[in-house]
């Protein structure tokens, strides 16, 4: 992030000398990144970097992690999952957690709304007007990309600006990637912030503002948008693509 950026935006998200564990195995070895307020970051890095696992530790779902997390100035090491998702911060895991016993509005309207800003149902199927037509349709009948877009939109209600997306695209046909793009960008016109994981390289590349490139748990590589496309080659070198 340039100095002339700095100045103009404020840290949503500072991660500092993050470790964290699983049991004995020490899987992320001192992660340092920022996310800026309005700004989408990719974590990109090959299977077993260490990308979800720091999407988990942020998120306070790792039992034994340390260093430091602020988000929006506050410190969150310390603080228990339920706690971090009050300051706005909304989690979408790879496994997406629908409910398959309910249906779409029972699962859109599950989880609480903790803070002022959420978007309405009316906005949300206006994002995602799939969900609008399957309304009264259990979570076993839903497509895989109308699965996502439930994820997403059940995050998006309960009034978390920062929106944490772990392999949004995974597993989805193009037209419903290229739906999933299309969101992201109506959202960072809305002035959300989002951090995801992603292994669709030329989906990363569409939506995504910087890039911090992850290998052994730590960030090795933060490349701009321009970067990439003055450079292909070296995010290629470091995905092994």
């Amino acid at each position: 992030m340039t100095a002339e950026h700095d100045t103009m935006t404020r840290t949503a998200l500072k991660v500092g000398v993050l470790n964290a564990w699983y049991g004995e195995s020490h899987v992320l070895h001192g992660m340092d990144f920022d996310v800026a307020e309005g700004e989408v970051v990719t974590l990109l890095g090959r299977n077993g970097a260490g990308k979800t696992t720091t999407l988990k530790a942020i998120m306070g779902l790792m039992e034994k992690r340390s260093g430091s997390v602020e988000f929006g100035g506050v410190e969150t090491i310390n603080l228990p999952a339920n706690r971090i998702g009050r300051l706005g911060i909304g989690y979408c895991p790879e496994e997406r957690g629908i409910f398959s016993s309910l249906n779409v509005e029972e699962n859109l309207l599950l989880p609480p709304v903790v803070r002022r800003g959420g978007l309405t149902t009316e906005d949300i199927f206006d994002l995602f007007p799939n969900l609008l037509e399957r309304l009264y349709s259990q979570g076993t009948k839903l497509s895989g990309g109308e699965q996502q877009m439930l994820a997403i939109a059940r995050i998006l209600r309960t009034g978390a600006q920062f929106i944490v997306l772990d392999e949004p695209t995974e597993g989805l046909a193009p037209v419903i990637v290229q739906q999933i793009g299309r969101t992201i960008e109506r959202l960072r016109q809305k002035g959300f912030t989002i951090l995801l994981v992603e292994q669709n390289l030329r989906f990363a590349t569409s939506v995504a503002d910087r890039f911090c490139v992850v290998e052994h748990g730590q960030v090795i590589d933060t490349l701009t948008r321009a970067d990439v496309d003055a450079s292909t080659a070296k995010l290629n070198s470091y995905l092994g693509v």
